[in-house]
């Protein structure tokens, strides 16, 4: 188990400094879909998504990938989940 960086400090100053991450699941008429997105605290906006099944790491991994590529970040990021089985270790 991970420390937790983020340590329930929601609120951020800038862009691209901390990032949340979640993963649902929603029936479809051909089974479940999964759906991980990726939040900026800063703005609260979905800035990355992905949806795929069945569920596996890479729904989460495009997702990130999809967050970087539009939020652009100078810096590191502290990237916060609640590192259920899909999330890389």
């Amino acid at each position: 188990m991970v420390d937790d960086a983020l340590a329930r400090q929601f609120d951020v100053d800038s862009p691209g400094k901390a990032w949340v991450t979640d993963i649902t699941s929603t029936r479809t008429q051909e089974g479940s879909a999964y759906l991980a997105v990726v939040i900026d605290l800063f703005s609260r906006r979905i800035i990355g998504w992905s949806m795929q099944s069945p569920q596996t790491t890479d729904v989460v991994l495009q997702a990130l990938l999809m967050a970087v590529w539009c939020g652009k970040p100078k810096n590191a990021v502290l990237i916060h989940s609640d590192q259920g089985s899909q999330f890389p270790g």
